[in-house]
């Protein structure tokens, strides 16, 4: 299985994402500069994490136009896996492949550290080795977290199952105390209707081997590879 982590000037976490792929799933990947159109060879597409164009304008507002993400939204919509972690969520959320947008954190505040989120629908190419209703301990870091959609859009996603992940507190609990960015409904990650586009909030190439102190990141990489696996 062949993975693309595109780049971005800005992008940070690209060289995470690739130790995961490359050394600790032992699989294919390669770096993709944002000014490439071709996808050849391509199942699953990354967009890491970090601060895209400096986050000028607003978060992914610039990317959206880099000559990379027509490519991209083209191999969304023909089917292929697309992941956006933070800033790469963002940047989903600006060029339309996912609903939404993104507010500053309600501290205004960045913040930094392990959170944890439900599993809330197991059911998709990114959840598919989690188990019902499992936590998972995931760092976030990030100061524009806060996921805003509106109501009759929220009810959407609630009533197709396109909520994958909401942030609780260790036992599972959904509330207000557990939400740490101010999101609406406590949402840290959709899908797309057709369900091979996710976007998260918190980043599980941070928690992929224990001695970074959680590899749940890694059921998600794991359930990609899977999926990915299952359609050839």
């Amino acid at each position: 299985m062949n993975f693309g982590i595109i780049v971005f000037p800005g992008s940070n976490c690209d060289h995470d994402c690739f130790y995961v792929i490359k050394d600790v799933l032992k699989q294919p990947v390669r770096y993709i500069w944002h000014k490439e159109t071709g996808l050849d060879n391509i199942d699953c597409i990354i967009i890491p994490g970090g601060f895209s164009y400096g986050d000028y304008l607003r978060c992914g507002a610039i990317a959206k136009f880099s000559p990379i993400m027509a490519s991209v939204i083209d191999f969304a919509n023909r089917g292929g896996i697309v992941i956006g972690i933070c800033n790469g969520f963002q940047i989903l959320l600006e060029v339309g492949l996912l609903p939404g947008a993104m507010h500053r954190n309600t501290g205004l505040h960045f913040i930094c550290k392990y959170i944890n989120i439900l599993t809330e629908n197991r059911d998709t190419v990114f959840t598919d080795i989690c188990a019902k209703d499992q936590v998972l301990k995931i760092p976030i870091a990030h100061n524009e977290g806060n996921y805003y959609i509106d109501e009759r859009s929220l009810r959407e996603l609630e009533d197709n199952k396109r909520i994958v992940f909401r942030y609780c507190d260790a036992d599972g609990d959904v509330s207000q105390r557990s939400n740490p960015n101010g999101a609406v409904s406590n949402i840290a990650g959709i899908i797309n209707k057709r369900g091979n586009v996710l976007g998260m909030m918190p980043h599980p190439e941070r928690s992929s081997e224990g001695e970074l102190g959680s590899s749940d990141g890694l059921l998600i990489f794991k359930s990609i590879l899977k999926a990915c696996k299952g359609l050839k």
